[in-house]
């Protein structure tokens, strides 16, 4: 039963494991509307047998219906026109209530829904593993977060208004059944008889959708890739034949869109044909063959037609839902990646760096590949380590370990002794600082990529002075119009590279931070500039633990340690002039520096 249910009824389960009960308190409402508007419809035989028989009040022969003029008598209502009336009227005002009702709780629920899963991505996106992550597609990742969170939307709203039709054909359906069987059966031969003609119409539309969904997603991968390198493209002469490959694929959706728009325009013209087609034959049908009363006939076709609309347009909405659906499969497929993609977190917490961090024959594979080969390290608190060795010699990537956000296959991370394995990385990763050559900048002010956003308090305000003067901002600072209150811009391109720098050391000091990483962090700048920055991280020495990840030699004069590593492996440790002294590969890479 469980199978049968995933296997057809995928999406709904879907909708239910994010709504639950609240799915069937939408389809109550619904229900209840379309009753007591079958119910007032249904007062119209009544009102016309009285209009048609004026002076003889013997309503007999009204069969199945007959319940409703019971209903009156019992009320001691007289089977008058004005009463009727005031029957019929109390019923539709009922439905008003509850349509208006239906049509609020549905408002909520849409957005109970939306809200739901924009959190639930947030969160997954948040505690998704690095491995994972670099593993991925960036232009999937934000056109699913982004654009196909609208269409989702859309899905829904189209699904459940489908579902909200099928309801109503039901009911009336019923009180087709009451008033003649044959009609019930006229309509469910008209309604076959459309789902043929929309079958076609249903496939087409959902391969449409399924293939706009993947042309979003390389278009957004594309436009992230086209705003990262802007300038290489453009200074390179690229920029043309790079946003060649854009228009190929806005061309490539569009197309597929106006596929969809098509076929939705054909279902949308051949409705009002068929309906009145069908309507025409049970006309036929029910004067020429089954000789009905004026009366019966008009009520029969006043059930039928409403049940004929909610099959058409119920028909309608299904297409918009295929639609979208290629983007209700491609978020149930990202989602459940993402539940598999989570990282796994211990439940120590930890406060601060108090001895320091060990690496006991620590490996790590990609893909069966050797990365990191049973590597030994010990890293005292506030001391000064550098890596350096030849590119992929493994320097980044053993830094992606010590912070957390790389996994070992086999040996140990230990944080003052305690394996990573069962602490809280997030508490441990809130103590690290990271530099990088292109240092993290937001569109936002100074103060706020400063603090990350912390209120302006005095406490706050202080600390972020302090920082600044140690970051050896406060000249810059001053000279600005709208001083800590200037807009860096989009990854801080109102500033140099120097400025850069400095900005993220001093949301590193304002952060107070155990452990400094400075991946590559002067690389980029020029000698004076260079020479402001290092003076500003010697000033750290001794005062939190440093690792620096260097190719310029000159930068790491002064560390504590450094570790020569290829391969994976190290190969060589020890001071600045102990590794001069006794190390040909690292005598050999000063020669080649001239440093």
């Amino acid at each position: 039963m469980k199978s049968y249910l995933q296997n057809n009824f995928t999406h709904f389960i879907y909708f239910y494991n994010r709504l639950k009960f609240r799915i069937f308190i939408r389809m109550g409402l619904s229900l209840s509307v379309g009753i007591l508007d079958g119910f007032g419809l249904a007062m119209f035989l009544p009102l016309l047998h009285i209009a048609e028989n004026s002076a003889n009040n013997d309503i007999s022969g009204l069969g199945n219906l007959d319940f409703l003029i019971d209903g009156m008598v019992k009320l001691n209502l007289s089977l008058t026109l004005q009463n009727i009336l005031m029957v019929m009227s109390l019923f539709f005002i009922l439905k008003g209530i509850l349509f208006y009702l239906s049509s609020v709780y549905a408002v909520y629920l849409k957005q109970f829904f939306i809200k739901a899963i924009r959190v639930s991505l947030s969160n997954s996106l948040t505690t998704m593993s690095y491995k994972s992550f670099i593993l991925s597609n960036p232009g999937r990742i934000q056109n699913t977060l982004t654009g196909e969170v609208s269409k989702i939307s859309k899905a829904y709203e189209s699904y459940f208004e489908a579902f909200k039709q099928i309801v109503l054909i039901i009911v009336y359906m019923s009180f087709a059944f009451f008033v003649e069987a044959q009609f019930a059966l006229l309509i469910c031969t008209g309604g076959v008889l459309t789902s043929v003609l929309y079958t076609k119409i249903y496939k087409s539309t959902k391969t449409s959708s399924s293939k706009v969904t993947k042309g979003s997603n390389l278009y957004q991968g594309l436009i992230l890739q086209m705003v990262s390198n802007f300038k290489y493209l453009k200074s390179t002469g690229y920029i043309e034949r790079y946003n060649q490959k854009l228009l190929n694929s806005i061309n490539y959706i569009e197309g597929q869109n106006r596929k969809i728009g098509n076929l939705g325009a054909v279902a949308s013209s051949i409705r009002e044909p068929i309906l009145i087609i069908i309507v025409s034959v049970v006309i036929l049908i029910q004067i020429e063959l089954l000789n009905g009363t004026f009366g019966t006939i008009m009520i029969s076709l006043l059930f039928f037609y409403r049940a004929l609309t909610a099959m058409i347009l119920m028909q309608t909405y299904y297409n918009d839902f295929l639609s979208v659906s290629g983007s209700l499969d491609n978020m149930t497929n990202f989602e459940t990646e993402l539940k598999k993609s989570q990282e796994t977190k211990g439940k120590l917490t930890i406060s601060s760096l108090r001895e320091n961090i060990i690496l006991k024959d620590a490996t790590l594979k990609y893909s069966n590949h050797v990365i990191i080969k049973h590597l030994n390290l010990s890293i005292h608190k506030n001391s000064t380590i550098a890596f350096v060795g030849e590119s992929g010699s493994g320097k980044t990537t053993l830094v992606n370990i010590i912070t957390g956000l790389l996994p070992l296959n086999d040996g140990q991370l230990l944080i003052d002794g305690v394996n990573s394995r069962v602490i809280n990385l997030n508490s441990y990763q809130q103590k690290i600082g990271y530099i990088t050559q292109e240092p993290a900048i937001f569109n936002d002010t100074i103060f706020n990529n400063i603090t990350f956003w912390a209120d302006k308090t005095p406490d706050n305000i202080n600390r972020f002075n302090t920082a600044i003067r140690q970051a050896h901002l406060d000249i810059y600072l001053n000279a600005l119009l709208d001083k800590e209150d200037t807009i860096l811009g989009n990854n801080g391109i109102n500033l140099s590279g120097g400025q850069k720098q400095r900005i993220a050391i001093a949301r590193e000091l304002y952060k107070q931070v155990a452990l400094l990483i400075l991946d590559e962090a002067t690389s980029a700048l020029d000698s004076e500039t260079e020479r402001v920055i290092q003076s500003g991280i010697k000033e750290l020495h001794g005062k939190c633990t440093i690792i620096i990840i260097a190719h310029r030699l000159s930068t790491i004069k002064h560390a504590d340690r450094i570790i020569i590593l290829d391969k994976g492996e190290i190969i060589d440790e020890g001071s600045f002039m102990h590794l001069m002294e006794r190390s040909p590969k690292f005598k050999q890479m000063i020669a080649l520096q001239e440093v």
